[in-house]
Order: structure tokens, then sequence, then C-alpha cells
């Protein structure tokens, strides 16, 4: 549980008065400070809605106690390290992320021309100055805390607020210039007797990427839950659940690229109904006002919504889901597979665990690459899982 000091106060994240004593200090213009070490981190007050909420200031995660919800992994250790100041570049003072794109959010011609995954979605890995579809997905997922885990939420995360948290996140993101939460497109929880008022605001939102009478076609950001690919009279076509009527349709090359790109993460989709299936794709309207795809990645995320990337994975997110202590899932972003991460860091008092998942087809240079990733950082302990000397070992907690 966090403490915050309010000039002379001392109060906790859970008491009573907290709005009270929050909105008092924003009026005031009071900085908070996390007591969780000394000296203690510098936060700030936000208000979202009616609500009043402390945060951290940006770039200060690692400034707070592992233990502490505050806390921030080392971007190193996972695939944001190498996008850091390159393709994502932080604001220190307002927090906003301008992030760079390997993709675009524009079109020239009649023809939706580009399939998936024969670009952004996979042409840029490795590539730090350039954000890949995937690797914008991953920032979005992570910015938004849904990489956060305790068994304290179990049951607790739903569709609404999983996208409450990626608008939130969006709004500290600008790509061309513009806010990405205006171009983003994250379907509403659909309820039956809201249908009207909820096809209403999607109309609205679309009204950016009608096309024009001449120039290049605005595109839109689709963030939301695959519910099947399913054939169209001509080509494929994505059903998102949450959106009943609406469909986004794809061309057999798309299709046939994008089952191959991310063969493994519908196969992992496939074989555990508990699973979600998340695409992400950039999308446009033609003229007779269909939403077309232009390009797409895919994610599969856990029951929790915790992402995965496999069956090995999977089974650490599941332990991980069954503990008290707070675990972050690290995510690959633009990084291939031959090079590794911490597949997750376990947050705990005094010093975070980083947990390593090494595959069986790891080779000499990326066990050298592993022992170089673990030594960068000396003051975050191990626990590795080698697949092929046998099963999980027991986590290190408690």
């Amino acid at each position: 549980m966090r403490r915050f000091r309010l000039a002379e106060q001392v109060i906790e994240e859970a008491a009573p008065d907290l709005q009270h004593a929050l909105a008092d200090a924003c009026r005031r213009k009071i900085r908070p400070f996390c007591l969780c070490k000394e000296p203690s981190p510098a936060m700030y007050i936000a208000r979202v809605g009616d609500q009043y909420i402390v945060k951290r200031m940006p770039l200060s995660g690692g400034s707070h106690e592992p233990s502490c919800s505050s806390y921030e992994p080392p971007d190193e250790l996972s695939g944001l390290g190498a996008l850091m100041g390159n393709a994502i570049q932080v604001d220190p003072e307002s927090g906003t992320a301008a992030l760079k794109l390997a993709f675009s959010l524009s079109k020239v011609g009649a023809r939706f021309a580009r399939a998936a995954g024969a670009g952004g979605a996979d042409s840029v890995v490795g590539d730090t100055k350039r954000l890949s579809l995937r690797g914008l997905l991953h920032y979005l997922w992570h910015k938004a805390e849904l990489t956060v885990w305790t068994s304290r939420w179990a049951g607790k995360r739903h569709w609404w607020n999983v996208r409450w948290h990626l608008v939130e996140a969006a709004g500290q993101m600008t790509v061309k210039g513009g806010p990405l939460r205006e171009i983003l497109l994250v379907p509403e929880p659909f309820r039956s007797v809201d249908k009207s008022a909820i096809e209403q605001r999607r109309a609205e939102a679309l009204a950016s990427v009608l096309p024009p009478k001449s120039g290049p076609r605005k595109l839109m950001v689709l963030v939301g839950e695959v519910k099947e690919f399913g054939t169209a009279r001509s080509g494929y076509k994505l059903i998102v659940k949450h959106m009943p009527g609406f469909v986004f349709l794809l061309d057999e090359s798309r299709h046939r690229r994008l089952q191959t790109r991310f063969e493994n993460e519908v196969a992992l989709w496939g074989v555990d109904e508990a699973s979600h299936l998340i695409a992400i794709a950039t999308f446009g309207l033609s003229p007779a006002g269909l939403a077309v795809i232009e390009e797409m990645a895919l994610m599969v995320v856990a029951e929790n919504w915790v992402p995965y990337e496999s069956a090995y994975e999977k089974k650490l997110v599941d332990a991980l889901a069954r503990i008290r202590e707070r675990s972050v899932k690290g995510l690959r972003y633009n990084l291939p597979p031959d090079k590794p991460t911490a597949a997750a860091m376990l947050q705990r008092q005094g010093r975070p665990i980083g947990l390593y998942v090494v595959p069986p087809s790891a080779d000499r240079s990326y066990e050298d690459l592993l022992e170089k990733l673990i030594a960068s950082r000396p003051e975050v302990d191990a626990w590795m899982w080698r697949v092929a000397d046998g099963e999980m070992p027991p986590l290190p907690y408690g």
C-alpha cells in the first residue's frame, strides 16, 4: 500500500479522505512524494474525470522501491530499451511520448496497397528508430499497465477497463504531430440497450477517415479483440468483439500473409479457450463505406489480459497469476526472437527479480547475449527456466 507526503501531511492510498486531500493539494499546487524509500521520489496529481490520481513523474519508475506499485523495471531488460530516445521520445516535463512509426497513417490512390505482414508489422524487426505496428501495440499495453498483475486482481479485469486504460495511455502519445487518441478506435463494451448510441459515437469517430474527393486518404488504428476470421464473397473479413454487424475486410493476399506471419499467435489462441487474440490494424474507409484493413499485427493474451508469446511463457504467466506479489510482463516490441529479454519481472521488497525463459532453440550466441543482459543490471536478481532441462522451477516469491 503506497503512502504519500503532501506538505506536512502523510496519507495512505486507501485512506477514505484521500480524494479530498488530493483535491486540496491540487488546488494549492502541492507536489506529493512517495514514501516507498528515501529520498522520497516526487509524484504528480492527475485528474481523470472526477477522480484525482497520484502518478509517478515521467521516466522516474526506477527511483521507486521495487515492491512499490510505482516502480518500473529497467527498459533495457525488454525490447523497450532499444526504442527509448529513438522511436519513442518522452518529454520529461509533460510525460507525453512522441512516437515515430514504421507504417503509414495515410494512403494515396484508389487501392489499399500493401498486404498485412509485408510492411510495418514485421519488416522493421530490430529497428530502433521506428515503431512497428506490433511495437505500438506492445507500448500501448505497457503504458496502460496491462502487463502488471497480482492475484488480488483475479476476476476484476474485463474489456471495459482494458479499453479505458488503453484510451488513457493513448492520451499521452502523439504520432505525426497529432494525438494518437484521436485516430485510435478501441470498441466500446457492447450493450444492446445502448446499440444506437454506440453506433452513433463510432460513426462520429470514423468521420475523420471518410474518403476525400482528392488527395491522400487518412487511416485509423484499430485495437480490438478478435472474435473470428471469416470468408467473405471476395476475400476475408475480421469480426471484432463488441462490434456486432461491423466487419473489416482483408483481401486474400493480406489474410494469407497474416496467417503466415502470426502463425504462432493464432495457434496459441486456438488451443486455449480462456485466452484472447488482440488485433492492431491500420484501416480506412472505401468509397462504398466499407472498412478495409491496410496492415495488421496480432498478440495473444491470457485470461487476465497479460501477453505471452509461447506455451512456455503461458505457463509462467499462469504461475504469476496465482501469487500476490506484483509482476510485470516483459514485451519484445521490435526485437527478433533470437534476442533474449526478461520474460517478466517480479517486484519484491529490496531487490526485483528478472524471470528468464530460455527456449529449447537457444544457441551459444543466445546464451552469451543473455549473460551480458543479466550482467548489465546487477541490481536485479535473476531466475531462469531452461526449457530444454525440464519443467519450470519454483518461482522465487514469498
